[in-house]
């Protein structure tokens, strides 16, 4: 190899790729991509990355796109358990004291689902567990009520698995949707929540693993919430004195976001008010 050969495998190869990238139509995707290769061959050079190495990288990132399914979405796990998803959620919203604090989407949303009136049960078969009934109000920033908001929950059963998961469940089961109240309440029955592991059986529970790392999340339950001409809301209710609230696989829990379930009757309350901020 020439002495030229080998000095582009050093700083001249960064600014080389970079410079084949001046042509792109979309600024944002050749600054996006300026700093990524930026990075990644910084990573190389740093590490002093092995052909071996950077071949066990290709192999996982293949193994993690050949895992995923219509309701599996591996890269989804690898950008939580990375903490990348929570940090382009905290950039994207920045929204102030005022405001309800946004968590993690997760990989088991699954669309809208049946719409319930104010206090039915997102129960499609008897759970085992406490029974809970969770409620509060949609306000915005000043406390205002906001009326016919969305509310879209969904939760895994006691077992720690969701519905996509567990062919044992039917399809639906603890999930739902609702619509706020003229006076911005909602309300709806449902079983205490439980901390349960994500799916590890793939590269990101191997890559876990490898590091000293659980892959258990705290018990939540998950809530997305839309209205007109307001922020849509993605977000979590934790469960307080679960073993896994300072351990989040996932890196989501925000102490705003812990409740502390009450009794009541038979069962448990939870009370929760959503401050959504204007678009």
């Amino acid at each position: 190899m020439t002495k030229g050969a080998s000095d582009r495998t050093f700083p001249e190869l960064t600014t080389a790729v970079i410079e084949a990238m001046a042509a792109a139509t979309d600024p944002r995707l050749r600054e996006i991509m300026t700093v990524l290769v930026r990075n990644l061959h910084a990573v190389v050079r740093e590490t002093r990355l092995t052909e071996q190495e950077w071949s066990a990288a290709i192999e996982f990132l293949t193994a993690t796109g050949q895992i995923c399914t219509r309701t599996r979405q591996e890269f989804i796990l690898l950008s939580d358990t990375l903490g990348v998803s929570m940090l382009v959620d905290a950039i994207n919203h920045e929204d102030g004291d005022a405001v309800t604090p946004s968590t993690v989407f997760g990989p088991f949303y699954a669309g809208v689902q049946r719409e319930l009136a104010a206090g039915a049960s997102i129960l499609l078969r008897p759970e085992q567990g406490a029974s809970t009934l969770v409620s509060g109000k949609i306000v915005d920033e000043t406390g205002d009520a906001i009326e016919g908001a969305l509310i879209e929950v969904w939760q895994t059963a006691p077992c720690g698995l969701y519905d996509v998961q567990d062919a044992d469940q039917p399809e639906g089961h603890l999930r739902a949707s609702f619509r706020s109240a003229p006076d911005g309440s909602y309300s709806f029955k449902t079983v205490l929540p439980v901390s349960y592991p994500i799916p590890d059986d793939g590269p990101v529970g191997r890559m876990l693993a490898a590091l000293g790392r659980h892959p258990n999340r705290p018990a939540h339950i998950h809530f997305m919430i839309s209205a007109p001409g307001y922020r849509r809301l993605v977000t979590h209710i934790f469960v307080a004195g679960d073993d896994y609230l300072q351990s989040d696989a996932v890196f989501g829990v925000k102490p705003d976001l812990v409740v502390h379930p009450q009794p009541d009757g038979d069962g448990l309350a939870i009370h929760y008010d959503f401050h959504l901020a204007r678009a």
